[in-house]
Order: C-alpha cells, then structure tokens, then sequence
C-alpha cells in the first residue's frame, strides 16, 4: 500500500519543480516522495526487479517447444581433381559442357524440440522465479524503509537542531542584558571586577555555544540534503510543523500488537519467507536429477547440388525428408552429484529456517527497544517540563535577588544554567519520543505524518 501511494505521488513532482536551486521550504512528506523517486539505492531496486520479471518471464517461455530454421549454400572449388572423364565424356553422360570440377550446394531445414518430461524441473523454476520476483518486490520496500527511517531521523534532527539554537539565541541575549547590568553595577560600586569577569565569561561561552548549535543545524541540514541526494548548489529548508504535547505524549499500541503487525507486514520478514519458499523449491529441483527426462525432435529438410541432372526445383522435391523421435534420459551414476545437491539444497532451507528465526528475534528486539525509549523519552518530557517550570522559577527568583545586591554572580549563573540544562532536557526528549514512536508507525507500515 505505503508503496503504490509513492508511486502515484511520484508522477507529481517534476510539475511541482523539485531539484530547483532556489531555497525551497520542505515538508517531511516531500522528502520521502522525492526520495522514492530520485534515490539511487531505490532506482537499483527498482531496476533488480525489472530483471526478476524478465526471469520469470523466460521461465514461462521455457514450457514451449523451440523451434529453429537452418539455410546454407556452399560453393566448391576443386581444381586438381581428377575426374576420370573428359569435358567430351562429362558433356555426353551429363549434357553439360561444363567442367565438374566446380560445385554450389544449398540445404535448409527447420528443427524443433519439446521437452515431455524432466521431473519437473522447468514448473519448478517458473515457481522459484515468481518467488524471487516477490522477493526483489520485498526487497524494495525495505530498502524505502531504512530511507524512509534515515529522512525521518534527518528531518528530526534539523528541527531539534532549531529549537536548540533559538534556545541558545535567548540565553545570548540574557547573558548580554546580564552583561550590561553588570557593568552599571560595576560603576556603582555593587559589583566586583571578579563577580563581572565571570559575567563577561559566560556571555562568552554562551557565544560559543550558540555557534557550535548553528554548527550542528548546518551539519543536520547536509546529512539530509545528502540523503536525499541533492546537487551541490542545492539548498535545503524544511517546514516547521506545529508539535504539541498530544504529537509528543501520543498513545502507543501494545508492544504485542506491534510486533504482531510489524510481523504481518515488515518486508525483512516477508523476505526471510520468501528465501524459506526458494530454498524448498531448489530441494525440488535438486530431486527432479533422480528422476528420467524425455523429449520430444522432429524436422525437416531439403537441398540441391549443382553438378545434379535433375532441377533445382526436383532436387528439393527428392532430397525433402522429414523426422520425428523422442529421447528418453535415464540417470544411473551420477558420481554422486545429484545426491549432494539435494543434501546441499536440504542444509539450505534449514539455514534459510534458522535466518527467518533470527529475523524475528532482531525485529522483537528492536520494537522492545525502541518502545522502551519511547516510554522512557515520553516520562522524561513530562518531568523535564516541571523541572522547567521550578528551574525558571528560581532562576527569575535569583535574578531579583542579584539585581538587588543580595545575591552573587556565581548563585545567578548557576542558577541560569539549571534552565539552559532542562530547557535541553526537554527538547531531547521532545524529539526522542517523537522519532521513536515515527520509527514505530514504520515497522507496522504505517503512513508517517509530522
């Protein structure tokens, strides 16, 4: 489904203009329809299974007899040769004057084969085709999932990325205001060269810090541009959408009916599957070795021969002759080729057991951990954001007492970075339950929406 609706988007966005150099403002759904589209991990995919269907196609036409058509002409020259008879004998046996010694020789026919009987063999590659087909489809859509999974992370970071630097922004411009009433202090006397120092220091460092934020926002900006692949001069905004406590503090499923979901519809599972139905299919082919094959010739040919009496049209009317046969093909040793193909075929499909087991271990472990952190980030948001509340409290409280004279700098900046530590808190956790719960919706195939 996710697949088929990307597809149909795709067909819309050469007309909305994508890959302009012009800042364009993205949303989280323009980036995963142009990455469907432009990805060339996706455009591989798409052309791997454009193959399968070529397999599968010339499986299908292996059912039908093969039919062949043959025309030759040969000229002969034999100059040394030695006939026998003289031009005078050649002319009064054959009435032709001619020497004999030069020859032109044409044949044609037209060959076909069937095969009756091969143990199955060629149904069975019809139905291992199909099943890699399938699998080259499973393939695909997992290889949009880790894409769609990368853009999502991507798109999330950027925005963190934003709002750290709007944070920082902030705690700038109070650690300017700071700066400035600390220097009135200072020229009146209520405050001492050392208590501003340290006011100048932290304007300083907090300085530092907002270009290290901007840094990582320029950063988080180029690993999505890559990601989707974008040209050099290309640059990249995207749409920052409206999240609330509801998109952040949103409901999850049971962990079981996760992965239940996740396990009906995960296309590494369906793969795993996939690979489990080849691996018995090529133990069928291995057994069909044991058993005869029997095909089906017949044809049909002509010619004519220069040096002849007759003409060429009798030549081909005497010389037609046409066939007919069948070939039966009975195994008794085959140096044990057969037997350790079918071993080898069996050992297969018990591997291709053992990996389906594994795929649903690691898919279990990953739903468990990533619903833990959801969890945990979704806790840590409720508290981080009463932690605020106090921390911005006592800070404004201290800011009164300083102003004031009755309070020192270092209580003021300790103060001021007690909110700067959880005004962070809760954006990592902000953007923490919100990617794992996106990343959740993509192991049950569901539509991601920000």
């Amino acid at each position: 489904m996710k697949r088929i609706f990307f597809f149909a988007a795709a067909s819309l966005l050469s007309a909305a203009g994508y890959g302009q150099t012009e800042p364009k403002a993205w949303t989280l759904n323009e980036c995963l329809q142009y990455a469907y589209e432009q990805n060339i991990d996706l455009k591989k995919s798409r052309l791997s299974l454009e193959s399968s269907v070529i397999d599968r196609r010339n499986a299908k036409a292996q059912l039908f007899p093969s039919l062949t058509a043959g025309v030759s002409y040969q000229f002969t020259n034999s100059p040394f040769i030695e006939t026998g008879i003289s031009d005078l004998d050649n002319y009064i046996v054959t009435g032709n004057s001619g020497s004999n010694k030069n020859q032109f020789t044409g044949s044609y026919n037209l060959r076909g084969s069937l095969t009756l009987f091969n143990g199955g063999k060629k149904l069975t590659r019809i139905k291992t085709e199909k099943v890699n087909e399938q699998k080259q489809e499973s393939l695909l859509e997992e290889t949009f999932d880790d894409i769609e999974s990368a853009i999502v992370s991507g798109y999330l970071q950027i925005l963190y990325a934003q709002e750290a630097v709007r944070i920082n922004e902030n705690t700038v411009e109070v650690s300017k205001a700071q700066c400035e009433r600390g220097e009135k202090l200072r020229a009146a006397g209520s405050l001492s060269e050392s208590d501003y120092a340290q006011l100048v220091a932290q304007y300083s460092n907090d300085r530092y810090q907002l270009v290290v934020s901007q840094n990582t926002l320029e950063q988080n900006r180029l690993t999505l541009k890559q990601i989707l692949e974008l040209g050099i001069d290309e640059s990249i905004e995207i749409v920052v959408p409206e999240i609330d406590d509801s998109d952040v503090l949103a409901p999850l499923a049971s962990k079981n009916e996760i992965y239940q979901t996740a396990l009906a519809c995960r296309p590494g599972i369906k793969s795993s599957e996939l690979d489990i139905a080849a691996a018995q299919l090529a133990l069928r082919s291995a057994k069909a070795d044991y058993y005869p094959s029997l095909s089906l010739s017949a044809g049909i040919s002509t010619g004519h021969l220069s040096i002849s009496d007759d003409a060429t049209g009798k030549q081909l009317k005497n010389k037609l002759n046409e066939s007919v046969g069948l070939s039966l093909s009975i195994p008794l040793y085959s140096n044990r080729n057969t037997r350790s193909a079918v071993s080898k075929a069996r050992i297969s499909l018990t591997t291709s057991e053992l990996e389906l087991q594994n795929t649903k271990k690691n898919l279990l472990s990953e739903i468990e951990n990533l619903y833990l952190e959801t969890q945990a980030a979704q806790e840590q948001y409720v508290s981080a954001q009463e932690q605020v509340k106090a921390t911005r409290s006592s800070y404004e409280l201290m800011q009164r007492k300083f102003d004031s004279g009755m309070a020192n700098t270092l209580e003021l900046l300790t103060e001021k970075n007690n909110l700067l530590a959880a005004e962070q808190q809760v954006l990592q956790a902000k953007y923490m339950a919100i990617l794992n719960r996106l990343l959740l919706d993509i192991y049950q195939n569901k539509p991601v929406t920000l």
